[in-house]
């Protein structure tokens, strides 16, 4: 799980696909995927951020596993191309985007 208590299950995410092309027989969209954490800058201004470069990688493969599966898959698009303020939290702390912004909570 996440530093916030969300679990990360990529083979749930084929499952899910899986279940839901068997029921509607509808070409899906993944519209909203991807980890927040608590990125650290390093001093030359470098993020290393594998930890959010695996989740994607490990989503994705299950993704095309679905493909293969025989499920319909349309797209798929990340959540948080840059890093956005968390409408759960109001905060800036928990970083989404492949681009980061340089702002903080306070």
């Amino acid at each position: 799980s996440s530093e916030w208590g969300w679990q990360i299950d990529p083979i749930g995410l084929r499952y899910l696909l899986n279940v839901l092309y068997d029921r509607y027989q509808k070409p899906l969209f993944i519209v909203e995927n991807g980890l927040g954490a608590k990125d650290r800058v390093e001093a030359d201004g470098s993020i290393n951020d594998d930890y959010r470069i695996n989740y994607l990688n490990d989503h994705l493969v299950q993704v095309a596993e679905a493909i293969d599966d025989g499920v319909e898959v349309m797209g798929y698009t990340s959540w948080g191309p840059i890093d956005l303020v968390s409408a759960s939290k109001a905060e800036m702390s928990k970083r989404y985007g492949f681009i980061h912004v340089d702002r903080d909570d306070a």
